[in-house]
This record gives structure tokens, sequence and C-alpha cells, in this order.
């Protein structure tokens, strides 16, 4: 199962307890389903947790039962097509079957626990949300254009931030940002689906400073090992030219522990000289040796 899947399958276990809440939910799978028009309800979906819900919903906010239940696996088809029950469900939300296009009846979504709802129902009927493993997008997308504006504004008004697209004829409501989508999702009645979307963006991000890490590591140990090597390069045009011989006893020194130990940080080098220095004193000298070198 997909991670949409999963976030759908918890989200339909909240219980239905209250009518107002049941008839908020309804009416976001309406607004967000297949087809809701004057004459027929058509509700498709492949979420089996949110199949065996429907029925179960519309009888606690209506008291019907639909007309079309499925048949078999795959896409599930549940229909309304009952004139008087069509009725019924247009009364509740005060729609009007001569109306042009669709729209948000704001009254029937006045209390918080019915937005948290109607938002449920919606995203059951026409959400899906990424696998935040593979990245970050959660989306509402409805045939109704006029509906998706006024779920924006509604969302806004709850403190959500969502930005709003056109595709393939349908207004798309989505989010992008991880801690936008926990919200969402929490608001929903997925507070696990929520908390995974926290943990992979933990991991996500443990991930990136560990890598940036080990890339600051080994780009620090290529400069190491180059200045190593330039410093042996150094000491050997000295030791060639007779004046490695000349210089004082504290260079000498330095340059003898370089040749011997051309792997050793300058730390381990410091630790070597008799007595130990610090690494700013050996960094000093080997600078030295280099400079000579070039000369």
């Amino acid at each position: 199962m997909s991670f949409s899947g999963d976030v759908k399958q918890e989200v339909c276990r909240v219980p239905l307890s209250r009518e107002c809440c049941a008839q908020a939910e309804a009416y976001g799978v309406l607004l967000y389903c297949n087809t809701f028009q004057a004459g027929q309800v058509r509700i498709v979906t492949e979420s089996e947790a949110f199949a065996q819900r429907l029925p179960i919903l519309f009888k606690k906010a209506f008291q019907l039962a639909f007309d079309r239940l499925p048949e078999g696996a795959g896409k599930r088809i549940f229909a309304v097509e009952d004139p008087d029950k069509l009725a019924v469900i247009r009364q509740t939300f005060g729609a009007d079957p001569r109306a042009l296009a669709l729209h948000l009846n704001f009254a029937a979504v006045e209390e918080a626990c019915c937005r948290a709802s109607f938002l449920r129902g919606a995203f059951l009927a026409g959400g899906s949300v990424t696998d935040p493993r593979k990245g970050y997008h959660l989306e509402l997308a409805t045939s109704h254009q006029s509906v998706s504006r006024e779920v924006l504004a509604l969302m806004r008004e709850l403190g959500q931030e969502p930005k709003a697209a056109q595709r393939k004829g349908n207004a798309v409501i989505y989010f992008k940002q991880s801690d936008k989508i926990e919200d969402f999702l929490t608001c929903i009645g997925a507070p696990l689906a929520a908390m995974e979307v926290m943990n992979a963006k933990l991991e996500r991000d443990l991930r990136g400073s560990v890598n940036r890490r080990v890339n600051c590591d080994a780009a620090n140990l290529d400069k190491a090992v180059e200045a190593a090597m330039a410093q042996v390069e150094a000491i050997r045009r000295l030791e060639a030219a007779g004046a490695l011989v000349t210089l004082p006893d504290k260079l000498r020194e330095a340059a003898a522990l370089r040749l011997a130990h051309p792997e050793d940080t300058l730390s381990q080098l410091a630790e070597r000289c008799d007595p130990p220095i610090t690494k700013s004193a050996l960094n000093h000298r080997l600078r030295k040796l280099v400079e000579l070198g070039k000369e």
C-alpha cells in the first residue's frame, strides 16, 4: 500500500460520533468526489478503508443508503441517483440544483470540529500525499473551481497556507513544506502519518548533515595531504642543495620528522618533537621550510 493509502486508512479510523461532523465530512467528500450534480452523486475510490467508511458515513449524515455499491476489487464506485435521496443531500447543504457552479456553504462548516471533518472528507475523496522519504507534496483536487477557491479561503482562516494551481481542468490546493503537511495531517486525524513525515525530515536532515561533514573532512584531508607533499618536496630541495644542514636545530628537527612521517597530521608530528610543541609552532616551522625551499 502507498503512503497516501496508509494515511487514508488511518483517517478512516476516526470515529463518526457527531451528526454535524459526519455531515461536514460527507460535504467534503461530495465537493471533491468524481460527480456531484443535480441528477447524480458518483464517488470512485481505490481505498478499501474509505469504501468501508462511505456507507456508514452517509447513513450517519443523511440517513440514506447508496443506490449503487461496488462490485469486485479495483476501483470501487458508489452512486446515488434516487431523486428523493438527492433532494435530502441538497437540502442538507442548501445546494441549488439550478446553479451552474457549486459553492461551499460556509454555514455547514462553522464549528472547528466540522471544518476538520470537512477537510478529512475532501482528502479522502480528492486528496493524495507523497511518501515523505521521496519528497513533500500533499494536494486536494476538484473539478469545481469555485469550491477550490472557497476551500483555499477556509484553510487560510485555519492558519494553513496552501498554494493553488490548475492541472488538467482540475483546481488543485497543495502543500510543499513538510511542517505544513504535518499540520494538515494532524488536523484531519492522521497524527501517526504526521509523525512519519517529521521522522523522514529529521532523517533526511541528519543524512545531509553527515554527508556535509564527510565532504568537509575529505576536503580537509586532501588539503593536509597536499600540504605534506609540498613540505616534503621543499625539504628534499633543501637537502639536495646542501642547505638543510645550515638551518637552525628546530627547523632541522621539523624537517627530519616530516621526512620520517609523511602521513602524520600536524598534531601527531608536534607530539614527536623533543620536547613536544604546539601544532601552531610546528606549522610555523614547516611553512618556513617551504619558503626556504622555494628560494
